[in-house]
């Protein structure tokens, strides 16, 4: 640092590559050799991001977060988000060391700093955490283990109100271990996961503090992976959230928080940081990160048990299906034919009416008034409304009207047609609905197009891929629970997916074997599958799908996969996908929108906020305009 400018180059090498305890000493050193303070020597020298960062790095672990929450309480307004991630993610000692960090720095208490800028349960909660008086033992009562599901059932889902009490006390005191039996106990007994009882009780700053005590009890690496991918993914970056987490986790668990990462979105940690920073900030960053895992495949322990986990979460969870549009309760088709003959007729069209109308009915409501709308006018109400109406409207509003059956067969027939074949509509549509819908689209497309489904599947697509896609165009799932032969049906997953050891077959006999199990066996059979894939290989089966296979065979097996996993998840995915970056593929918004709105809308809309930090409800607004706007609006039926 001595002259004019500064080697950064130097200074961030230096610093990156020692651990806390010898910058301390280093600080001590130069304070011995040259009588000046390190920190402000390097505070005067940088700038920016990298000069918080590296200033951060030479602090030790509690004064750093000790810092961190004393910017979050001082000024105007709180920052309750850095409250929440370090105060539910400390250990007991790590909270003493914080407690008597603060009261060393800047001579003030800790705890009612807290109170006095925080309010209600959030700010009891707050003070619990800091007593730093967890439970650690790891031996647990059974007793107590029922005692506590019972306790927190009868505070939330069973009582007109909520007793937050019982939430802080059994959250804020109990081990790690005897609470993440109680969730697993919780989720038996009710059905859902304690996540979910937690939305659906708590609001606000309090509701987000309780989920990020559960992530962290479940899994800390877990909650600092989705924060990290939360504080990089879309416009801007929140560079706090980044700093902090890489500058408090790079002695502790950094190495399972990146496996995580890798695990969970499909990208490593270290790329994610490389393309949305820069200059030394992004040098000392990819320093602190250590490696990068888009190189090598393989799982760490950590990383397997989150993905068993989920399974675990995936095959008890019972998850209730909610659509956003309901039957009117005042239907009345002879009114609604007259109003929408009227809003087309003369000249000039009223989409308001168009679109209040369509989409605050039922279906099987609007099927109705097609009929009332004939009988009274001698019209097709569809070629009216075609005629009135152009471009993403018409497409939107048309689709509405048709049953759900035909308008499945006509997005497939369209999928088709022409020179090239949409794969992605053809997989998204046969992999993810039920044996019944299937039935019924068969019958649809024979009636609409005087074909069979399965010659036209035949004559577009070729191969491993075609196969695939008529196995599932037979709408022949098993319907049943789970079945005995999960261990079997494991292992020839991962025979063909090149990780087991040995091969009892030849490859082509085995492709069939394993297309038939992803194609014909139960949801429920599949979870014990992959879950016993984890088990046996330590490799989760979407990430091996999507390392092994290629082009639409592996698309088409991982649509499967996620739709077994979470199909609301895999729907709200593709939304994001259909509006982030430049331009919006309307078409897949306007299809999933259309066939999901009666059957589990409310549910994609939940998962959507969950992974995405921003409302469908916000993602549409800032993507779509005009009266289509309007439409979807009316068709996602609020915002989260």
């Amino acid at each position: 640092m001595k002259g004019f400018g500064s080697d950064k180059e130097a200074i961030l090498e230096l610093i990156t590559s020692r651990s806390n305890r010898q910058r301390q000493e280093i600080c001590q050193n130069y304070k011995s050799l040259y009588g000046k303070d390190l920190i402000a020597d390097l505070k005067y020298e940088l700038t920016g991001k990298f000069e918080r960062l590296i200033v951060g790095l030479m602090r030790p672990p509690a004064y750093g977060d000790a810092k961190e929450i004393k910017d979050a309480v001082s000024g105007i307004g709180t920052d309750e988000k850095c409250l929440t991630e370090i105060l539910a993610s400390r250990t007991n000692e790590q909270i003493h060391q914080l407690v008597a960090a603060y009261k060393d720095a800047y001579e003030r208490d800790l705890e009612a700093d807290v109170i006095g800028d925080t309010s209600g349960h959030f700010q009891k909660m707050l003070v619990v955490l800091l007593q730093g008086t967890r439970e650690e033992d790891d031996v647990v009562s059974e007793d107590l283990v029922h005692q506590d599901v019972q306790d927190l059932y009868e505070a939330g889902e069973l009582k007109w109100g909520t007793d937050e009490a019982q939430f802080i006390y059994i959250l804020g005191n109990r081990s790690k271990q005897h609470l993440r039996l109680v969730f697993d106990e919780y989720l038996k007994t009710t059905g859902k996961p304690i996540e979910a009882s937690i939305r659906g009780e708590l609001s606000g700053d309090f509701e987000k503090l309780m989920l990020a005590v559960v992530k962290c009890i479940r899994s800390t690496p877990e909650y600092f992976a989705e924060r990290l991918f939360k504080a990089m993914k879309g416009l801007g970056t929140r560079d706090n959230t980044l700093i902090r987490i890489m500058v408090s986790r790079s002695e502790l668990d950094m190495l399972d928080i990146r496996e995580i990462f890798r695990t969970k979105y499909e990208k490593s940690l270290y790329s994610m940081i490389k393309n949305d920073t820069s200059g030394e900030y992004k040098k000392a960053l990819l320093k602190l990160c250590g490696g990068d895992d888009d190189a090598a495949g393989q799982f760490f322990p950590e990383a397997a048990q989150v993905a068993y986990q989920m399974w675990e979460l995936s095959a008890v969870a019972r998850v209730e299906l909610k659509g956003t549009v309901h039957p009117a309760g005042d239907f009345n088709p002879d009114a609604d034919a007259k109003a929408l003959r009227k809003a087309m007729k003369g000249l000039g069209t009223d989409e308001d009416t168009i679109i209040d109308i369509v989409t605050r009915r039922s279906n099987a409501q609007r099927q109705q008034i097609r009929q009332t709308f004939k009988s009274h006018f001698g019209r097709d109400l569809m070629v009216d409304l075609k005629s009135e109406l152009s471009g993403d409207l018409a497409r939107l509003i048309l689709g509405l009207m048709m049953p759900p059956a035909h308008y499945d067969a006509k997005q497939l027939k369209k999928a088709m047609e022409g020179a090239g074949t949409d794969e992605k509509a053809l997989i998204e549509i046969l992999a993810t609905r039920t044996n019944a819908e299937i039935r019924a689209i068969n019958e649809a497309y024979k009636e609409d197009y005087h074909k069979s489904l399965e010659d036209a599947l035949s004559s577009d697509t070729s191969g491993h891929f075609k196969r695939i896609l008529i196995s599932l165009a037979t709408g022949n799932r098993e319907e049943g629970g789970e079945d005995r032969t999960r261990q079997e049906d494991a292992k020839v997953a991962a025979e063909i997916l090149e990780i087991a050891d040995t091969s009892s077959g030849d490859k082509t006999s085995l492709e069939t074997r394993f297309m038939t199990i992803l194609c014909t066996r139960s949801y429920q059979h599949l979870r014990r599958v992959f879950q016993e894939f984890v088990k046996m290989t330590n490799y989760d089966v979407e990430h091996t799908i999507k390392k092994e296979m290629s082009g639409d065979v592996r698309d088409v097996f991982v649509a499967i996969v996620q739709s077994v996993k979470n199909k609301p998840l895999f729907f709200a995915d593709k939304l994001y996908k259909s509006m982030k970056g430049a331009g919006t593929d309307e078409k897949t918004l306007t299809r999933i929108m259309i066939s999901r709105s009666e059957i589990d809308l409310l549910n994609i809309r939940r998962e959507f906020i969950e992974k995405y930090d921003k409302s469908l409800h916000q993602a549409i607004e800032g993507d779509t305009s005009g009266h289509f706007l309007k439409a979807l609006l009316a068709i996602c039926g609020g915002e989260d």
